[in-house]
């Protein structure tokens, strides 16, 4: 069995982050591919020249980070490394950010999605223009009735912006927008709305998007999207959430 006892490069942190960085590079080279089962425990940790504790470890680290997963009895593989679920820990890390954080988190949303934007104009299909039409069309209903509820709102809104991301065709760019769309911003976000009373206003920001995307005029599309983040931004600074309300509980499942 591999120790921990023998030369190891000095300031190379960790035994651990030794093995980290080593299965970093098999999967960078094609060693290791998404799908593919790490070498046995005790040949890995020989090959290593670690203790299968520190081998362990890693292990753990990686699987937290949703790069291996472990299947009992059947040994490690690597998942398949699908931008969504390595963006995890940033959807974890924004939901934990205070409420008085919020502007800094919108800003970051009004860069990213400009560009998502700009993308989208000059990539998205007739079938993605239909699906952002079909969403905004219940909008419409809704405020014209009289019978929209905020938190509809929200999640069409949710929805909307999504497609624009996928749409862009940058899946990179799309999960790091999907990671600053937790349920604990979008509440913020429901507030900042219904306090001002501005749901027909935010509407028109989204019929405006979506006209410069059915002109294919990426500029404007950008410009489009860009204001309608930064009126959102601007009021957070301007009416700081100091506490989150206790989130709405998921219905019940019937289990």
């Amino acid at each position: 069995m591999a120790t921990d006892t023998g030369d190891f490069p000095a300031g190379a942190g960790s035994r651990s982050d030794h093995v980290i960085d080593h299965v970093k590079r098999m999967i960078g080279s094609g060693e290791l591919r998404a799908g593919d089962r790490l070498p046995i425990e005790k040949d890995l940790a020989a090959k290593l020249g670690v203790s299968r504790g520190s081998l362990r470890e890693a292990v753990r680290s990686l699987a937290t980070l949703g790069v291996l997963e472990t299947r009992q009895g059947d040994g490690t593989y690597v998942t398949q490394l699908d931008s969504g679920s390595l963006l995890r820990p940033l959807e974890f890390w924004a939901g934990l950010q205070e409420a008085t954080q919020s502007v800094d988190l919108l800003a970051v949303r009004r860069v990213l999605e400009t560009e998502s934007a700009g993308l989208a104009a000059v990539r998205l299909t007739d079938d993605e223009l239909g699906e952002l039409e079909s969403i905004l069309a219940a909008i419409d209903d809704g405020l014209t009735t009289g019978d929209l509820a905020p938190e509809a709102f929200i999640d069409a809104d949710a929805a909307f912006h999504r497609q624009i991301a996928v749409a862009s065709g940058n899946t990179a760019l799309a999960a790091l927008i999907d990671s600053l769309m937790t349920r604990t911003l979008r509440g913020r976000l429901w507030r900042a709305i219904t306090e001002r009373d501005s749901l027909g206003e935010a509407h028109a920001d989204h019929r405006a998007i979506l006209a410069a995307l059915h002109t294919r005029d990426a500029e404007r599309a950008r410009i489009r999207m860009a204001a309608h983040l930064l009126g959102v931004e601007v009021f957070a600074a301007e009416h700081p959430v100091t506490v989150d309300e206790p989130p709405t509980a998921e219905p019940d499942s019937g289990d």
